[in-house]
């Protein structure tokens, strides 16, 4: 191992749950504050949302009105939906840790790395590029961070939670996608900003999802024990 390489992660792949377990998880990697690398498979539909929305959000009401669970994240970013076959990863830096640097909000390419090698694998080309700005709530069309773009269309999305000791940074890869509710629920005109979405089944990768979850994890985690820059 080279001496500036940071050791194996020990990647978790979890047992599908609802995406409120997955939060949980991944708040009790954060403080950890240890390097950690975590990917499982969404079983049920959630709308997860930012700690900065409102809670009485007119998407919000929307979606609780339909019966479907919505759950508050402590990363930033606006609300999404997290649908059952859907991989949702999760890293955790310590804030020392030379590739938070200062530049983190801006870093998801360097972060997601792992994605990125995960779907050349597959022969997509991807790349994380600045939010598209296409949606005030949906949060990978919205203004805000950057988004995982296979030829021009959004893929997946990620937020970040910085501690006085670590940086967690998670996000999620759709498995399949359903547009109109997603129009419904967040607004959006049809056709309109939902159609620049797309999903892992749309591009042609119908991978089992417990499959592709242990290999995004070996991704991300060989970017972890890599020599730090």
């Amino acid at each position: 191992m080279s001496p500036d390489s940071t050791p194996s992660a020990h990647p978790r792949v979890e047992p599908p749950r609802g995406f409120a377990g997955f939060r949980d998880h991944h708040e009790a990697m954060l403080r950890s504050g240890d390097v950690a690398v975590s990917v499982g498979v969404v079983g049920d539909l959630t709308v997860s949302y930012g700690v900065g929305e409102p809670e009485e959000a007119a998407y919000l009401r929307r979606v609780r009105a339909d019966g479907i669970p919505t759950v508050r994240r402590s990363s930033g970013g606006r609300g999404i939906v997290h649908a059952p076959g859907d991989l949702v990863w999760a890293l955790v830096l310590p804030r020392s840790d030379r590739r938070v640097g200062r530049d983190f909000v801006r870093a998801y390419a360097r972060f997601g790395q792992g994605l990125v090698a995960l779907l050349a694998d597959r022969g997509a080309t991807a790349q994380w590029v600045p939010a598209p700005g296409l949606s005030a709530d949906y949060c990978p069309l919205s203004e805000r961070g950057w988004v995982l773009e296979v030829d021009g269309q959004v893929l997946g999305a990620a937020a970040q939670h910085l501690t006085g000791r670590a940086l967690l940074h998670h996000g999620t890869l759709p498995g399949s996608l359903d547009r109109p509710r997603i129009a419904r629920w967040f607004d959006l005109p049809t056709p309109g900003p939902a159609d620049r979405l797309t999903s892992l089944d749309e591009l042609g990768i119908h991978d089992p999802a417990e499959a592709l979850a242990h290999e995004l994890a070996r991704h991300l985690d060989a970017w972890v024990a890599a020599p730090a820059p």
